[in-house]
């Protein structure tokens, strides 16, 4: 016999906006659960709990921390909360068939969690119950209403991921509503559907839904979507005007294949949307809304990632305008092309440096670097003439602020010459080591000038010659030696201009020092050693400005 239906989970009063009474939407995160599965992506216990301190902070409501009993570092994560206002939620399987609930032992290391809430996952497509567990579909039934009444008597808050649920649904309805209304009636707060493959349309997931909550009410629906088709965070939106009030998603879309719904985006869209703000209220205030673009930011480096630059919201590029005439317009009124201001989720505008550029570009450019010039200085037309013919030799400076800056700086008279290199060489040699093992070393030789001392740095390196390079170009500047020594390269990235046997060689150097700050470096040229250390000797030069050195 099936239990009557929950209680409500008692919540704090929904938010007003004037007279109007907004709608609650619950943000579950699983960047730790569902997100770990991306490949290449690989979380410490360390990094889990920044994780979730940072997810906290934002407001989201629910951070799935993973699988405890699964393994050592889940098992670990959940010995403390690490939240002090969002849920913390573990996630595990039904009961086995054939066994009760309460001598399960996936579900014993569940309940032993220091942990809010449990999220169940359960099949809810007759194919996978008949196919992947081989059991009845009463006895994937029992399963749901056994674990989830079992969780609920030990007094937590239950969840049930019903996986594969539009795809079950479209098979057989019948049986995916069962799923959904048994884990409801056991005691389920949420019941969330799943669009594990990620092949359902927005259209689909609206009508489904629909029909969904005729039988779950939709304040205790969710929605789980995957990326797929590109549609997850559409779905996600779609579930939501079909009545969903719980969304999962995970931090900038990571998750297995093409990832999950980017809660990124949808705190973004959610937020600032008259189509959902003036309805619907988030734990995510207008404070953490201008963490957004930090919070994205500092979650790829932690990962080792680059940031996407088009990121909708958080992209370094999804405020940048390149085109004269568009940019033009924005220096006028910044509406005119863009859909909000990018302060609201702490990111900048760009008007960027280009040879589609003019004048306009140019002046709003360098003064957001923090160079001010005039627009009738005779100076400004060297400075676009020079910015023009470096890009037409394979230069880009859309994504290299800090050359773009001593670009301007050389042509206005304001570079200090700090040293001089005289000459650098870079060998590779593949040899034996004392163990017999084959290896490559690079070594290096930089002598350059500081006043009217010569000096010398020899460097051996196995990462290849660029390191070897930047390893000797550091090793000793004289007087300036003190003002680099928290200088590190973090990215290297290299892109060919020019096709075929005399290539054009692009190289971005990406650098940082003791205090956090990071600038970009660009070098060109048909060498892509010389096009490195092009960009390394720009990254100390930025560096020394930036410390205000003189020569």
């Amino acid at each position: 016999m099936s239990a009557a239906a929950p209680a409500p989970v008692a919540e704090a009063a929904p938010r007003k906006a004037g007279e109007a009474t907004l709608a609650r939407i619950h943000l579950f995160d699983t960047t730790l659960r569902d997100g770990a599965q991306t490949t290449g992506v690989d979380f410490s216990l360390d990094d889990k709990r920044a994780v979730a301190a940072m997810l906290d902070k934002l407001g989201i409501d629910y951070v799935e921390g993973g699988y405890p009993g699964a393994n050592p570092l889940d098992t670990a994560f959940f010995a403390n909360k690490p939240t002090k206002h969002a849920k913390f939620a573990a996630f595990g399987m039904t009961k086995r068939a054939g066994r009760s609930a309460s001598n399960d032992p996936g579900i014993a290391a569940l309940l032993e969690a220091k942990a809010d809430a449990i999220v169940f996952v359960a099949k809810s497509w007759d194919y996978h119950v008949h196919v992947a567990l081989e059991i009845s579909l009463e006895d994937n039934l029992d399963g749901i209403r056994d674990s989830v009444a079992t969780a609920r008597a030990a007094g937590r808050e239950v969840m049930l991921d019903c996986e594969h649920f539009f795809d079950g649904y479209k098979a057989n309805p019948d049986y995916a509503l069962a799923c959904a209304r048994t884990a409801y009636e056991a005691g389920a707060r949420w019941v969330v559907l799943c669009d594990t493959n990620g092949g359902t349309l927005p259209d689909e997931v609206g009508r489904i839904v629909a029909e969904v909550a005729k039988v779950v009410p939709g304040d205790h629906l969710g929605i789980h979507a995957h990326d797929d088709c590109g549609c997850a965070v559409a779905n996600s939106l779609a579930a939501v005007e079909a009545g969903v009030r719980q969304i999962q998603g995970t931090l900038n879309g990571l998750g297995e294949r093409c990832g999950n719904a980017n809660l990124v985006t949808l705190i973004g869209a959610l937020k600032l949307k008259e189509r959902y703000n003036r309805r619907f209220a988030l734990g995510v205030g207008e404070a953490e809304l201008g963490e957004l673009t930090h919070v994205s930011r500092a979650l790829d480096e932690m990962l080792n990632r680059a940031p996407n630059r088009h990121a909708p919201f958080v992209g370094a590029s999804a405020f940048a305008t390149k085109a004269g005439i568009h940019a033009s317009a924005v220096l006028k009124d910044p509406r005119t092309y863009e859909h909000v201001a990018p302060d609201l989720v702490g990111n900048v505008r760009k008007v960027l440096v280009s040879d589609q550029g003019g004048k306009s570009n140019l002046v709003a450019e360098l003064e957001r670097i923090g160079v001010t010039i005039g627009r009738d200085d005779p100076r400004l037309s060297r400075v676009l003439e020079e910015l023009k013919e470096k890009e037409a030799q394979g230069y880009a400076f859309e994504g290299a602020d800090a050359s773009f800056y001593l670009l301007a700086k050389r042509i206005l008279g304001e570079l200090p010459d700090y040293f001089e290199i005289e000459r650098f060489t870079a060998n590779v040699e593949r040899r034996y080591n004392a163990l017999g093992e084959l290896v490559t070393f690079s070594e290096a030789i930089v002598k350059v000038k500081v006043g009217e001392e010569s000096l010398i740095s020899v460097a051996e390196s196995a990462l290849g010659p660029v390191n070897a390079l930047d390893l000797a170009l550091r090793k000793d500047l004289g007087r300036y030696q003190s003002l680099i020594g928290g200088l590190r390269l973090v990215d290297y990235k290299v892109r060919v201009f020019q096709g075929g046997t005399d290539a054009v060689t692009r190289v971005l150097i990406e650098s940082a020092d003791e205090t956090g700050e990071r600038w970009t470096t660009v070098g060109v040229s048909a060498n892509i050693i010389d096009a490195s250390f092009q960009a390394l000797v720009d990254s100390i030069t930025y560096k020394l400005m930036r410390e205000g050195a003189t020569a």
